[in-house]
């Protein structure tokens, strides 16, 4: 995949949605659970029947109780982390040849995937489309150098690999959820329902996630108010006061990736993430549901990727 692409920065731009967000303050490692929110333990009715193959089938877990992020991590809280810390994140510092030998020397170079939509419409069999790894993009430079985080401070972070997630987590005294902990949170709950909202998606009744809207992947008509991602907590919450648990982007849990969920045949190179996107839409990858799972390589980030975190007190 090229690193060297014209990218059409109107697609990044922030956009106003008239919505009242939030701005999640910066963690405080001596206070492992401000600003989160108390998630009682339960048994989770995990996965669905109805959709994907990889999410099936229904299944059982117990969860004990926990504390989570009431939004996805923004820029401003990991820019915090940063200047607490000096740490640099897989995409700033790139990837060592003898950690990743068979990885082309282009991508294993600072960068990380962006998305770039083609011009005109094209099958979607085939992501590399619409996805370029892009030279110089980080969490500070979502489109690649000459780009920053202007306009975009609590928005969710992004082009995190799960190895920057676990160092955040690992600072602010905290750890990446399971999935099982993830989905628990995420249905707010509602037993079995297949959003966390309820049963329907229905834009009529108004907009309960940052989705996309229009001929994916060409147009985004952000009917939804976001042309990509929205600030956290822009959207109604779920019922355990939870935002952004559907859309917006793609969140890390700390399962190893398995195609068969609870298998022991996993892929010890990708990692699993949930939740969907703003790049979800209903003709493609309509995974903004509580079961909803996808494979992600552990090494490599994304700007429809983030992640929140958990406290388990002893």
């Amino acid at each position: 995949m090229s690193a060297r692409i014209a990218l059409p920065l109107i697609l990044f731009a922030a956009t106003e949605a008239g919505a009242a967000c939030l701005s999640p303050a910066p963690p405080d490692p001596a206070d492992p659970a401000r600003g989160m929110v108390r998630i009682e333990g339960g048994t989770v009715l995990m996965g669905s029947d109805d959709h994907y193959p990889e999410e099936r089938p229904v299944r059982e877990a117990t969860v004990g109780a926990f504390w989570i992020d009431a939004t996805e991590v923004t820029n401003a809280q990991f820019e915090a982390f940063v200047t607490a810390t000096g740490y640099q994140t897989i995409a700033e510092r790139g990837l060592a040849a003898e950690d990743y030998p068979d990885v082309p020397e282009s991508l294993r170079a600072p960068g990380s995937m962006v998305f770039a939509p083609p011009a005109e419409p094209v099958a979607l069999d085939d992501h590399t489309r619409w996805w370029r790894y892009v030279h110089g993009a980080s969490w500070r430079a979502p489109l690649g150098p000459g780009s920053s985080l202007e306009g975009f401070e609590h928005h969710p972070v992004v082009h995190i690999a799960i190895e920057d997630a676990r160092a955040y987590a690992d600072w602010a005294g905290r750890s990446i959820p399971t999935e099982a902990e993830w989905e628990w949170a995420a249905r707010g709950g509602l037993v079995g329902a297949d959003y966390t909202w309820g049963e329907v998606y229905d834009p009529a009744a108004g907009w309960k996630a940052n989705t996309w809207q229009g001929e994916f992947p060409t147009k985004n008509t952000r009917d939804d108010g976001w042309l990509t991602t929205a600030p956290a907590g822009c959207f109604p919450p779920n019922g355990y006061g939870l935002h952004d648990m559907a859309g917006n982007v793609w969140e890390y849990v700390e399962d190893a990736w398995s195609p068969s969920p609870g298998s022991q045949e996993g892929d010890a190179r990708q990692v699993t993430v949930k939740g969907g996107s703003w790049l979800c839409t209903p003709n493609f990858c309509a995974r903004y549901r509580p079961a909803a799972r996808q494979p992600q390589e552990q090494a490599l980030g994304s700007n429809h990727i983030g992640f929140r975190t958990v406290f388990r007190a002893p």
